[in-house]
């Protein structure tokens, strides 16, 4: 039997999946030296949080085959050195769904019934009936920002109460969005016409922020803020302006940008009502993200795909030099297509030409589409679940051979519909597998998809000084410029300049550039590496 090492205490229900089909060995005390002397013997280790699996560790696992992280993140695991020695790493994303769904309707209670206001008085000897009078959520409007997983099971719960449900996921289609009986609506029509916000969007260069001070002023006076998912989704310093003005009625929070150590000014005003990021905390989504792991570690033992793997399964060396170099290159074409989309998209096409086998160009195509939808939603997503999710998105899918090459040996180009219309961006590997995108919805280009890459679209793309105009801003702001490539062809009366950087722009700079005269749009595409 496969030997496992159970490096973190996880519920007795995973241990039960593993008994009779393996030999667990329970290494919980262990630290990190005495671990690493004992690994060499696993073949599989589940871990939680607690346990630091870094590159020694893992160099000293001379039988490892698979690493479970009994929850989602995966900080804690050094992701780049399992994959270089063949090892699958897996996690167990969905576990917490419902456990978080259910905590964001009990803060929704909590937070309009004011319950812990009415809980302290009554503990601290003061029976303050009026002062905990509180609203009803019974045929309220309810607005989901982002409907996932997480988002799509409050608005089932919230029918449950008669609410009105809004939602606000430019990501995920109409029909969609109908079928969990939410109207689809802009983001400032959503904020206005709400009378509970609740935030369920993933965590982006884009949304860092998305509630900020002009958003918060949109909403309804006396409106509530929920908040299960990321702290920075919100301007905390303006969500406390907010909130002392008496403009919103309060504000509910499991997450904070700050953690473990939330502003004490944000979480010590009487209406907040505020929860130490344990929304996922059950024992049942505990008990259910360890039977994930256990199952996982032995479905990987016995040579099946995992479920949710985090990172590139292992292939042969042989095939790992035909395709390897194509994989971060039709990731970042994804991350370009993302960065295009004018809405959910409905189609979406590799077509790839080198020597490896055909087979192969299914895993280019998934990593592509991993780079594409990683960015539009909550849920993780990698080449191995990037088909499946993007079915469920209706998303149409394929792949083929490239009728014009361009010239180049080892190309890659990719073709995504929306509902405006398709974009081409389209890549090359030259000598020694250097990746290079060359096309961007029809801009030539030589530009190395690394770190931050600013798209600016100018309407005045030979005015004296804009290149330095743009310099300037960044140097400002202390960010190292990498390199500028300008596309070589005007397009609907607009040219395309790629400034590629050394870190995340924040809004502010983005938007200075934005208001120079003749740029038309601006998009950050994050590459990283």
């Amino acid at each position: 039997m496969p030997t496992v090492l159970v490096c973190d205490p996880i519920a007795e229900e995973g241990l039960a999946v593993l008994e009779g089909r393996a030999r667990v060995v329970d290494v919980c005390e262990l630290g990190h030296g005495q671990l690493r002397d004992a690994v060499g013997e696993a073949d599989a280790l589940i871990v939680r949080s607690g346990t630091r699996v870094d590159a020694e560790l893992i160099g000293a696992a001379s039988r490892l085959r698979v690493i479970a992280r009994a929850g989602v993140g995966v900080d804690n695991i050094d992701v780049d050195a399992a994959t270089r020695r063949g090892i699958a790493v897996v996690n167990t994303p969905t576990g917490n769904t419902i456990a978080a769904a259910e905590h964001t309707i009990a803060m929704m209670l909590a937070l309009s019934r004011r319950i812990p206001a009415a809980d302290a008085a009554l503990k601290s000897g003061r029976w303050a009936k009026s002062e905990a009078t509180g609203r009803q959520l019974f045929r309220k409007t309810l607005g989901i920002v982002g409907l996932g997983k997480i988002g799509a099971e409050v608005a089932k719960r919230a029918r449950a109460f008669d609410m009105s449900v809004l939602a606000h996921d430019p990501y995920v289609p109409d029909d969609v969005a109908a079928e969990l009986g939410a109207e689809p609506v802009p983001l400032q029509d959503l904020l206005g016409r709400s009378d509970v916000v609740s935030l369920h969007a993933a965590l982006t260069e884009e949304s860092r922020h998305m509630i900020g001070a002009e958003e918060l002023a949109l909403m309804r006076p006396g409106a509530l803020l929920v908040n299960c998912a990321r702290g920075s989704l919100v301007d905390e310093e303006a969500l406390v302006a907010a909130l002392r003005e008496g403009r919103l009625g309060g504000a509910a929070l499991d997450v904070f940008e700050t953690e473990p150590r939330p502003d004490p000014e944000l979480v010590g005003l009487p209406n907040v009502v505020a929860t130490p990021h344990v929304a996922a905390s059950t024992h049942e989504a505990q008990a259910l993200v360890a039977r994930e792991a256990a199952d996982q570690v032995l479905e990987v033992l016995a040579g099946a795909p995992p479920r949710w793997p985090v990172n590139v399964p292992a292939l042969s060396a042989e095939e790992m030099d035909a395709i390897g170099p194509f994989l971060p290159l039709a990731e970042s074409l994804g991350a370009v297509q993302a960065a295009l989309l004018s809405g959910p998209p409905s189609a979406a096409t590799l077509y790839l030409k080198t020597d490896a086998p055909e087979e192969h160009v299914g895993i280019v195509s998934g990593h592509f589409l991993a780079g594409l939808l990683q960015r539009l939603g909550d849920e993780p997503v990698n080449y191995v679940n990037a088909p499946l999710i993007a079915a469920e998105r209706g998303l149409r899918t394929g792949h083929g051979v490239p009728a014009d090459s361009r010239g180049y040996s080892q190309f890659v180009e990719t073709l995504v519909l929306d509902r405006v219309g398709q974009n081409i961006v389209a890549g090359a590997l030259l000598d020694r597998g250097q990746a290079r995108i060359v096309e961007i919805a029809g801009f030539g280009l030589d530009l190395v998809p690394r770190q931050t890459v600013l798209l600016i679209w100018n309407a005045r793309p030979d005015r004296p000084g804009f290149v330095g105009t743009v310099g300037r801003i960044l140097g400002d702001a202390r960010i190292n410029i990498l390199g500028i490539q300008v596309g070589r062809e005007v397009i609907d009366g607009l040219g395309l300049m790629a400034v590629s950087v050394a870190e995340r722009v924040n809004s502010e700079v983005r938007e200075q550039i934005s208001g120079l005269p003749g740029v038309q749009r601006l998009e950050p595409v994050e590459f990283g590496g």
